[in-house]
């Protein structure tokens, strides 16, 4: 099997219906009154962003779930032996898809109060938590999964035993939070992530894991990106709210376990940590010293205090993330 041709042809048709789909979805939340409400602790400036319409990730949600839907029918039907490359995709579409159920919860609920406050932290957390449990237990039931660590450019490989579930679930309640804290502004989080996207197809046919499986993966969620990017580029006219955020951070994280090197996400998707951790640091410096470290967190909006353009760390932090998708490839090689 042509594994660029797997790339292309799921890219070109998440890409496709994304773009499509979104040009009538953004119409009909209009409609609803489906505006984004901005915070007061928020950057002023972002209050003229006020009642753009969210919950766009509906659209890109829906076209990654059916082209993955048809992809997994028809490469089950097809001569194909290896199953795993099916189970892997299959579990890696389905984190992303209950992640995006909580995001739809949580983006409805916030209508339902008028307000940008959804599920409360802990509501949503204990969702996360649950699912990423699922998961977990699913992938590891198909043999999937493998509880050892490699260190980098050394041939020591650790096993952890049964710490290896608690690590991998805080991993993936992490990266999902953490993809979510870095839809701040128009277009980062689809730009990053369709680097993280390119990341997977590229290990998927250099280093021969899980080639199918990550081929198909990294096209839907480059198409996903570039498709909603068409409405989300500054100035955005939709955003996706944690409907399309939750759902890409489940697929990055399903698209980690894929690689049997989950914690090299950590490297590739840098700019993910380097969001959440602003916040840490920030609310943690607060309450100990009543001093913040950043201007605004999370990291994008500290920035934005320092008169960056939106457009400016959009391209620098997509800069960033190659940089670190490459000396993640490194570290898997």
């Amino acid at each position: 099997m042509n594994y660029v041709w797997v790339f292309v042809v799921t890219f070109i048709c998440v890409f496709l219906l994304t773009t499509l789909i979104s040009r009538y979805l953004i119409p009909v939340l209009k409609s609803k009154k489906m505006g984004q409400k901005i915070l007061d602790i928020g950057p002023r400036w972002h209050k003229s962003k006020e009642g753009t319409p969210t919950m766009g990730g509906l659209a890109f949600l829906f076209s990654v779930c059916l082209v993955g839907a048809v992809f997994c029918i028809v490469y089950a039907l097809s001569s194909h032996t290896d199953s795993t490359q099916l189970e892997g995709l299959c579990f890696a579409l389905a984190l992303g898809f209950v992640n995006g159920m909580i995001g739809i919860i949580d983006d409805l609920t916030k209508f339902k109060k008028a307000k940008n406050e959804g599920l409360t932290p802990p509501q949503k957390f204990f969702l996360q938590v649950l699912f990423a449990a699922l998961y977990l237990f699913g992938i590891d039931k198909a043999h999937l999964l493998h509880r050892t660590v490699s260190i980098p450019f050394t041939s020591v490989v650790l096993d952890l035993g049964i710490f290896y579930y608690l690590i991998a679930l805080i991993l993936i309640t992490g990266i999902v939070n953490s993809v979510n804290l870095t839809d701040g502004i128009d277009g980062l989080c689809s730009m990053v992530t369709f680097v993280v996207g390119l990341f997977f197809f590229v290990c998927g046919i250099a280093l021969g894991l899980r080639e199918v499986a990550l081929s198909a993966l990294g096209g839907m969620i480059c198409g996903a990106c570039a498709g909603f990017l068409v409405y989300n580029f500054y100035p955005a006219r939709v955003f996706m709210g944690d409907t399309g955020s939750l759902f890409l951070g489940g697929l990055v994280a399903g698209g980690a376990f894929l690689l049997d090197e989950p914690m090299v996400i950590i490297i590739a998707g840098i700019i993910y940590i380097a969001e959440s951790l602003s916040v840490i640091i920030q609310v943690g410096s607060f309450k100990l010293t009543g001093k913040r470290v950043f201007k605004m967190s999370p990291i994008h909006h500290n920035f934005e205090k320092c008169d960056w353009s939106e457009i400016k760390i959009d391209v620098v932090f997509t800069i960033v993330s190659v940089f670190a998708a490459a000396i993640a490839f490194l570290m898997l090689r």
